[in-house]
């Protein structure tokens, strides 16, 4: 895919995004992404203002590239997560993700506002921790991360920044929590609680978990994700979606003698699903 020319760095007293800063090496590595040109870069982070004071193309057009990447990535990563949900629901979830709000979150965590171009007027009246301004550039970050690396580099930004607000969001009262369900589901029809098992790999600041549930002597998994508690719902998932019939079996009164009756399957056996989740 071709991409459209970035805009050169401009030479002017305000944030270095060349990467000799120490705010602007900090922002990429929290960032997570090297880029290869760093003129989009320097665009994402270059606001209207400056441009209306100085040379440079504003981010406004990597924002509205961003805002459409932020939101298929989102849906994507819902619509496997969260097989179970209708559509209202998966729309909630995502309307609470991509919000003005938590895109200036994840800015401020990662110190966007301290290497956003602005002119002297916007910088003055506090510009760089703006909720809109901090928003936008986050969208615009990610349509340049896109444009820089292709749509795995920025489905795994998005991924690995919004983690705590996809989480967040899921648990709102009313929508689906795996773990919560697969508990409920195993209390009808075994004896004990899922049992689950987490191990990480990775750098610390680019982690991944893993994690199987063991229920009656059955393991699901492996969950993957950038938390724990990622990792152990999706393990849930995939438990929960293979043993869901059971509660079916049990308002029909139909006896079962499939592998998952207890009685027929050794405690000792140990199923390994495919991650059913969606495309990482």
């Amino acid at each position: 895919m071709s991409r459209p020319a970035s805009a050169d760095p401009v030479d002017t007293p305000s944030a270095d995004v060349e990467g000799t800063s120490v705010a602007t090496t900090t922002f990429v590595e929290r960032l997570g992404h090297r880029f290869a040109d760093p003129g989009l870069l320097a665009e994402a982070l270059t606001h209207r203002s400056w441009c209306a004071e100085f040379e440079g193309r504003s981010n406004e057009r990597l924002e509205f590239l961003g805002d459409a990447v932020l939101g298929l990535a989102v849906a994507t990563r819902l619509f496997g997560e969260h097989p179970d949900l209708p559509e209202g629901e998966l729309a909630k979830i995502r309307s609470s993700v991509v919000s003005a709000g938590a895109l200036a979150d994840v800015g401020r965590r990662i110190g966007l506002g301290d290497v956003l171009r602005l002119g002297r007027g916007e910088a003055a009246s506090g510009g760089a921790d703006k909720e809109s301004i901090l928003s936008d550039a986050m969208e615009a970050v990610i349509g340049a991360v896109f444009l820089d690396g292709g749509e795995a580099s920025a489905f795994r930004l998005v991924d690995d920044l919004f983690a705590d607000a996809l989480d967040r969001a899921a648990e709102e009262p009313g929508l689906h929590d795996h773990k919560t369900r697969l508990q409920e589901l195993v209390a009808r029809h075994f004896p004990e609680q899922p049992a689950y098992r987490l191990h990480a790999e990775g750098p610390d600041h680019d982690k991944r978990f893993h994690a199987v549930v063991e229920v009656d002597g059955r393991t699901w998994g492996p969950g993957t994700g950038t938390s724990k508690k990622r990792a152990e719902q999706d393990a849930a998932r995939l438990a929960w979606v293979d043993l869901c019939h059971l509660d079916d079996l049990a308002v029909t009164h139909e006896p079962y003698t499939g592998s998952d009756d207890p009685a027929t399957t050794p405690t000792t056996e140990t199923v390994v699903l495919a991650d059913t989740g969606s495309p990482r």
